[in-house]
Order: structure tokens, then C-alpha cells, then sequence
């Protein structure tokens, strides 16, 4: 190559047969070789001591401070780090003892089985208001089918209730406002247990105070709820789960008018002394506790009514109203025995239509009805003593029962019938015709 070639390929020719590519390779190895060589000078130089003429370099250059631990700023007191404590292999400064330091659970080397018995201990945590909706509201669900305070208070007794004990008692008495008055006298029994084992009288006044704030919007659902809440009030009061005083924070404070009026019904029903001894029966006497004598009592007025306006919707009602459904078959027993006694065409029909639209609405079963009907068969020749066309009647019921599809073929075919007698006449000495 010529003397204009590169300058790096000093002292070495390339040769003319070399491709590009191995032209290009020998160039690099030989730019590699001098910079190691340049390299390997200078650190064999960097041994001598520098000569300032020859390393013009400016005194505060940061070029010259590299690895200098110092601060570039001037600042510091010059003394070591960590007052001498640190470093290497070095556990704190000399002289200094450590005592016990506390056991960290988070600690890679905790062992947990060096730390003696281990006690856990179960933490609940307090509820919220839906935690107290979640929770409360089927538990007294549950209770008006069960009917059993000890087991609500042993439930309630696992919660934390915390600053929602009051809750417990407003949810209590909103549902059975929408309930049924045998679900309000289980309120009432359930308000006196809890007090003196899960509430205090002051969770169940706050409360009823949280309950005649919310007036306005539950009379929109259940238009009777002013007269109810003074009723629970007075019970409460008379059962001591609220405080006798209760109404004489509200004397001349009350604005809202449902809120007045129930406060004047509760004021009402314990104006009276000898009014608190009645307020045990204040939701009356409801369900199965009900003495046989009156159901049956309740039962004849409701068939009597019906045979005289003939609604239907009317006697569901009422029926629904005794909440004794293990009984309705009284209701079957009572319609057949008055269309015996009654004789009359029309009291048959309708009969059959109250059996009929009672067995499609579901309030008297399968079992039900055919209880009713069999007392019936059974007692039979004792009502015939009374009224002689008894079985005739029966008959006719029974087939005009079936063919509406109230009654089964078996039950049908049970019916008990008379053997007809004929007299041949009477010269014959009142022989039977054989």
C-alpha cells in the first residue's frame, strides 16, 4: 500500500490478493495491538511521581478527586463515619454494651417454639351497619318460626356487637311491624330477655329513638305504625327492658306528629295502673296458644259470615288471621257439620265453593281436608239422631266435592251410607220387606 494509506498498518503491507472482508479484520487487530500497547505504557508511567510541568491540571479539577471519600463541598467535621463504629467485621463502637432487645416475630431467624406456650385467642371484630344487617336480620327471621330467645341470645352473644347493640333492637321491632301480631308479642318477649344478657335498658331506648326518627318513612309501608310503636313502647316499659322515665325525655320536644302519637298510645296504655297487668295480652293472644274453645269460636263466625256475604277473599283472610294452619281442618269439620244441620241447597254450593277456592289458595292441604271430612264420617250416626237426612245430605255434598276435584275417589268412596228399609205396608204387622 501506498504512503497514503491508513496509518495503522505501520510497517506492514497488505498484500493485493486480500478480499475486503479480510482487509477490513487485519485493520482491526492491528488498531487492538496498539491500543494495548498504549495502555501498558501508561500505567508503567503512572508509577513514577507525577511532574507538575507535566500534568497542567487545575488544583480544584474534580478530574483530580476521583476516588477521594471526602466531601467536594467543604463541608464535614472530619471525623469518622458512624463515630467509629463502622467498617468491616466491626460491632459497634468500642465500649458499647447492648441489652435485651425484644424478639421480632418478622425476623427471618424467629423460631416460634423457643417463645414458651403459645396462647391464641379469637378476635372479632366489631360489626358495621351491614355486617349488623347480614347478621341480625335472619336470626330474628329464624326466631318468629322457632320462637326461642336462649337460642338468639347465645347467636348474638358470638357477635361483636360493639356500638351497634342498639341495632339489634330496631331491626327486631321493623320487622315485626311488617309482620303479624304473633310475630310483635315474640318481639316483645325477645326485647325483656335480651336486657340483663346482651342489651342494657339504654341500647333498647336508643332504639325506639332511632325508630321514631324513622317514622315518617315506615308508615309509609305499614300506615299503623305510629299506634304499634307506642304499644311496644308501653310493653317495654311495663316488661322494665326501658328505662320508666323514657317518656319524659320526650315531653315538649317532639315535633314530628307520628312520633307524638305514639308516644300520647304509650302514655295511654300506662296512665292506668292496673293497665300494665293487661299489657302482657297487648299484641292478644295469637297462634297455637289460643284455647281450642275460642279457634272453634273464631271458626263458626267466619263460616256464618261467609254463608251470609259469600266472600272469599274475606274468610282466607280471617283464616289466615288465626295463624293455626295444624287446625283448618276444624274449618272443613264445622262447613260440613252447619250444611248438615242447614238442609238447604244453597248452603251445599257454597260449601263446596269455600272447600274449593281454600284447597286451590293452598291454606288447607291434602291431609287437612280429608282429617276434616273423616271426623265427619265418623260422627255421622250420632248427627243423624238429629237430622235425619243427614246422609242424604252428606251424599250430595260429597259427590258435588269431588267432581270440583276437592276431595279424593278414596275419601269418596269412604263416605258411610245408609241401607235403605222398606216397610211392606202397614196391615202386614210392620214387617221388613225381605
Amino acid at each position: 500500500m501506498g504512503p497514503g494509506g491508513d496509518e495503522a498498518l505501520v510497517g506492514e503491507e497488505v498484500p493485493r490478493d486480500w478480499t475486503p472482508q479480510e482487509k477490513a479484520l487485519h485493520e482491526a487487530k492491528v488498531k487492538a495491538k496498539a491500543k494495548h500497547r498504549i495502555r501498558r505504557t501508561s500505567s508503567r508511567d503512572s508509577a513514577r511521581e507525577p511532574d507538575i510541568s507535566e500534568c497542567p491540571m487545575e488544583p480544584l479539577s474534580p478530574r483530580g478527586k476521583v476516588n477521594d471519600k471526602k466531601s467536594r463541598m467543604g463541608k464535614g467535621r472530619g471525623l469518622p463515619k458512624k463515630g467509629g463504629a463502622g467498617g468491616k467485621g466491626v460491632w459497634g463502637a468500642p465500649g458499647q454494651v447492648y441489652g435485651d432487645q425484644e424478639l421480632d416475630a418478622r425476623d427471618p431467624n424467629y423460631d416460634e417454639s423457643d417463645q414458651g406456650d403459645t396462647v391464641y385467642q379469637k378476635v372479632v371484630p366489631e360489626l358495621d351497619e351491614v355486617g349488623l344487617q347480614k347478621n341480625v336480620k335472619p336470626m330474628v327471621q329464624e326466631y318468629f318460626e322457632h320462637g326461642d330467645t336462649g337460642e338468639v341470645v347465645a347467636l348474638l352473644k358470638e357477635l361483636n356487637l360493639g356500638t351497634k347493640s342498639p341495632g339489634v333492637a330496631r331491626v327486631a321491632v321493623s320487622l315485626s311491624l311488617e309482620g303479624k301480631a304473633s310475630h310483635r308479642e315474640l318481639t316483645s318477649r325477645l326485647l325483656s330477655d335480651l336486657v340483663g344478657k346482651v342489651l342494657n335498658p339504654e341500647d333498647i331506648a336508643r332504639a325506639f329513638d332511632l325508630i321514631l326518627t324513622d317514622l315518617p318513612d315506615l308508615i309509609l309501608d305499614t300506615p299503623e305504625a305510629p299506634q304499634m310503636l307506642g304499644q311496644f313502647i308501653a310493653r317495654a316499659v311495663a316488661d322494665h327492658a326501658l328505662p320508666l322515665n323514657f317518656l319524659d325525655r320526650y315531653k315538649g320536644r317532639v315535633d314530628c306528629e307520628h312520633a307524638r302519637a305514639a308516644l300520647d298510645r304509650a302514655a295511654v296504655l300506662l296512665r292506668i295502673k292496673r293497665e300494665i297487668i293487661r299489657l302482657d295480652n297487648v299484641w292478644g293472644v295469637g297462634g297455637g296458644q289460643r284455647p281450642v274453645k275460642h279457634l272453634i269460636k273464631e271458626m263458626n263466625l267466619l263460616l256464618q259470615e261467609f254463608m251470609l256475604s259469600g266472600q272469599v277473599e274475606e274468610a282466607e283472610r280471617c283464616l289466615r288471621d288465626l295463624e293455626v294452619p295444624h287446625f283448618h281442618h276444624e274449618v272443613v269439620y264445622e262447613a260440613v257439620v252447619m250444611v248438615l244441620e242447614g238442609c238447604a241447597e244453597g248452603r251445599v254450593i257454597m260449601a263446596v265453593r269455600l272447600l274449593k277456592a281454600l284447597w286451590e289458595s293452598g291454606l288447607i292441604t291434602l291431609d287437612q281436608m280429608n282429617r276434616g271430612f273423616q271426623r265427619v264420617y265418623e260422627e255421622l250416626p250420632d248427627l243423624s239422631l238429629d237430622v235425619p237426612l243427614a246422609h242424604v245430605v252428606l251424599e250430595k255434598l260429597i259427590d258435588l266435592c269431588y267432581q270440583e276435584g276437592v276431595i279424593t275417589q278414596q275419601l269418596r268412596d269412604q263416605c258411610p251410607s245408609r241401607g235403605r228399609k222398606r216397610f211392606v205396608s202397614e196391615g202386614d204387622g210392620g214387617r221388613i220387606k225381605q
